[in-house]
């Protein structure tokens, strides 16, 4: 298998890079829903490392959780009490084992985008 998965984070508000946003990867089969790794994203709005590398891609469904509530209080972003978007979870099926699947997300404090990027 030569897939692997990726994501990219962008402040729409902020016009930047998401720097320091959490982010879960989660396998789902079926009612089992297994975490399998936990990164943080650099400078760039990037994790450092292929959040799915391809020797450890399988085609299946995931779920990528971003922590937008702890970043956008990190960023000094007006606080409300409850956030509007805290825990933005986004799942997804990925059927092609030789795939680059990219799944970014823009984001701001009241509203979020993804698609499948390239």
């Amino acid at each position: 298998m030569t897939g692997y998965l990726t994501t990219h984070v962008l402040d729409t508000a902020r016009g930047c890079p998401a720097e320091g946003l959490k982010i879960e990867l989660f396998r789902i089969e079926g009612d089992s829903r297994t975490p399998l790794k936990t990164l943080t994203t650099n400078a760039d709005g990037r994790t450092d490392e292929q959040i799915l590398p391809a020797d450890q891609f399988r085609v299946g469904v995931y779920e990528l959780v971003f922590y937008a509530g702890a970043y956008l209080d990190a960023t000094g972003t007006p606080p409300e009490e409850p956030r509007f978007l805290d825990v933005i979870p986004l799942r997804f099926g990925m059927s092609d084992a030789a795939a680059h699947y990219h799944v970014p997300l823009l984001l701001s404090p009241f509203g979020y985008a993804t698609y499948r990027g390239s």
